[in-house]
């Protein structure tokens, strides 16, 4: 069993400290236990270049035939297309993430043109492989300093139409990055929430052979 790797804490230094109770039950690098998704962030803007370095990340994501179905879209702070990304979000959300340094929003393609195809057709996996892209990402932000919550709660059927997506994109999820800040200007309930989650033991999620009978 690993030692406990510290979770972030915001302290009056305005810098982000490492005080974490998590404790994996195997071996595994810290950095998977360090990552979290806050909802206090300063305000501070995001240079585009960082985000491109976050992209650049999600980039290299594995992808089945190399497909790629990811789709990033993105609004900086301080720009009209945030107001835009913001006002998609539910309201809960927005009360936050309104103080993130930008908004992203993650869409998958539907179809692909498989090897040796000659029409286009529906892929299973578009979903599963945009997934793995926004690990990249969640963990290449965590690495450089920056913080990055992904968010189901937003509308997806006005995503479309606000972003202008064609038919075979899947809005997936809204993502809020920025630099962590101090929990103080979270509402009460979400303050009580700003800390590191557990997670269930993998007696629960893995099965050797099959799924045990009833």
């Amino acid at each position: 069993m690993s030692a406990p790797v510290s979770r972030q804490k915001f302290d009056k230094g305005n810098n982000v400290s490492n005080t974490n109770s998590r404790v994996a039950d195997y071996p595994v690098d810290p950095q998977f236990l360090a990552r979290w998704s806050p909802r206090a962030f300063t305000g501070e803007k995001i240079p585009e270049s960082e985000l491109r370095s976050l992209f650049e990340a999600a980039r290299w994501a594995p992808s089945s035939f190399n497909l790629q179905p990811w789709r990033f879209f993105y609004a900086l702070r301080g720009t009209p297309e945030f107001d835009t990304f913001l006002g998609l979000l539910i309201e809960a959300n927005q009360s936050w993430a309104k103080n993130a340094g930008a908004l992203v929003i993650l869409a998958s393609k539907t179809t692909a043109l498989y090897p040796g195809s000659d029409k286009p057709v529906t892929t299973r996996t578009h979903s599963f492989d945009s997934g793995a892209a926004w690990a990249y990402l969640a963990l290449a932000a965590h690495q450089r300093g920056w913080a990055a919550h992904a968010m189901g709660g937003f509308d997806v059927e006005r995503t479309t139409p606000v972003l202008n997506l064609p038919a075979d994109y899947r809005p997936e999820a809204a993502i809020a990055i920025g630099r962590q800040g101090d929990p103080s200007v979270l509402t009460e309930s979400q303050r009580k929430r700003e800390a590191p989650s557990g997670r269930n033991p993998q007696s629960e999620f893995t099965f050797q052979g099959g799924f045990p009978s009833a």
